[in-house]
């Protein structure tokens, strides 16, 4: 399992339905023949041989990397990499105006949220965006919301002011800085914070209802102890709605 994202690539082992290894790694274009050294040189630290690897599914929304990952994976896993999109048969209801436009991210992490916590669900993705991923009372996907990352709000503000330090992404003690270092956490951390609860109320708002809203994403553990919306951390539920998706579009057999 293969999650591309624009900063980082999460790549997931099951062993039926267990997750057994799993790693966070650099987004990087790279060839098909570098890649799969690198998927060897994982494989040889977990002691698998590479006959034991029977499928392998990827979203992913990094273009450049699409064909090197197939062809990497092909020739050195000897399997073909299934790629997630709107037109497979996810089991969930699209109820955006146009599906193609959305990020295969979404939509798997949207498949694992309804199959392990049902619906109504906000799922909140920190990534180098923060998106918001809607689910009907129905279980249809509604949409969402785009804004920028930590990581991205934080490089546009060293960017543009040449005399701000960077800083660590956590939270200072107190939302009033006594330094500018602090600051420029309280900012961005509580921020954040913020802007996720407030487009969840909204979201609550028009849905006329509430739902259970479950962060994933680097930061996620981050930004959920601050947030008084955010109700748990899930760490691979993108890793687990890949698996799904791929036990529904798999051969016989695969």
């Amino acid at each position: 399992m293969l999650d591309v994202g624009n900063t980082n690539t999460v790549i997931g082992i099951y062993e039926a339905e267990k997750l057994v290894r799993h790693w966070r790694l650099i987004s990087k274009v790279r060839t098909a023949d570098e890649i799969g050294i690198y998927l060897l040189n994982l494989l040889s630290v977990t002691s698998m041989a590479p006959s034991m690897i029977k499928g392998a599914i990827m979203s992913s929304v990094v273009p450049p990397l699409n064909t090197p990952l197939k062809e990497g994976i092909r020739e050195y896993l000897g399997v073909e990499c299934l790629r997630v999109s709107s037109e497979m048969d996810l089991g969930l209801e699209l109820g955006y105006a146009s599906p193609h436009e959305v990020g295969a991210d979404r939509l798997v992490n949207s498949v694992a949220g309804v199959a392990r916590y049902g619906s109504p669900l906000i799922i909140v993705d920190f990534g180098t965006a923060i998106t918001l991923d809607i689910i009907s009372p129905e279980g249809a996907y509604l949409g969402g919301t785009i804004s920028p990352g930590l990581g991205a709000g934080m490089e546009a503000l060293f960017g543009k002011t040449a005399q701000l330090p960077k800083v660590s992404l956590e939270a200072p003690p107190s939302v009033i800085g006594n330094s500018t270092m602090a600051s420029i956490q309280s900012g961005i951390m509580f921020g954040n914070a913020g802007l996720v609860d407030r487009l969840v109320e909204q979201t609550w708002e028009e849905l006329g209802c509430r739902g259970k809203v479950v962060a994933t994403g680097g930061q996620a553990q981050n930004i959920a102890a601050l947030s008084r919306t955010i109700d748990l951390v899930d760490p691979w539920i993108t890793l687990e709605g890949l698996r799904l998706i791929y036990m529904r579009n798999s051969g016989p057999g695969e």
